[in-house]
């Protein structure tokens, strides 16, 4: 039997923004030190998977982490602009604080005025994945760069979890990724804001080995 596709979600290092916690949105912010050098220890351990394509958003702090992998690997990086993060509007560069205390009422919601919804970020993301994934081959690897809220919207509309339960799952850590594989019954999650490789699950549980 071969072996199925999967797709690895691999947020971009870190920035200044998010060391100051401002909502970075659609700003261009690079990487700062630290993130470069995030970039270039997760790629080492993500070329072990051997990746046979690598899309990332066009933003600059998930460009340049994408181009540490392809260093590694010597793949190109596709950009696709529905990968980017999500339209923050009026919150973009404003801290946490700074949210909540001028807009209360949305960030009861967490609806930026101006920005995207969440459902609008998680169709443009799922296009994107499947744009991608029409190039993979059946055992194929895709490696898709991408942000925080951008990868845990689209991640979870992909899966097939209604909106109402996405506050449930947590966030991917600055250069960490989460694993998607496709199964018989459809993709699943295999590994979540994971900084090291993937181990094989060994369990008694069905889903462990139905794919």
């Amino acid at each position: 039997m071969s072996e199925p596709r999967k797709i690895v979600l691999w947020r971009h290092g870190q920035t200044t923004w998010n060391v100051e916690r401002r909502f970075q949105g659609t700003t261009d912010i690079p990487l700062d030190e630290t993130g470069v050098r995030q970039a270039a220890r997760s790629a080492r351990l993500l070329a072990a998977l051997r990746p046979d394509a690598i899309v990332s958003s066009p933003l600059q702090r998930a460009s340049a982490t994408a181009g540490a992998l392809s260093e590694v690997t010597g793949l190109p990086v596709t950009h696709d602009p529905d990968l980017i993060e999500r339209g923050g509007g009026a919150w973009e560069g404003l801290t946490n604080h700074e949210i909540r205390t001028r807009f209360p009422s949305e960030h009861a919601i967490w609806q930026p005025p101006g920005g995207e919804t969440a459902e609008q970020v998680a169709k443009r993301f799922n296009a994107a994945l499947e744009r991608a994934l029409s190039r993979i081959p059946d055992n194929g690897l895709l490696v898709v760069v991408s942000h925080g809220a951008a990868v845990r919207i689209g991640m979870l509309h992909w899966l097939g979890f209604p909106e109402e339960l996405w506050g449930r799952f947590g966030g991917l850590s600055n250069c960490c990724w989460s694993v998607l594989e496709e199964g018989r019954i459809g993709w699943r999650l295999v590994e979540h804001n994971a900084g090291t490789l993937p181990e094989p699950v060994l369990s008694d549980d069905r889903a462990a080995s139905d794919g």
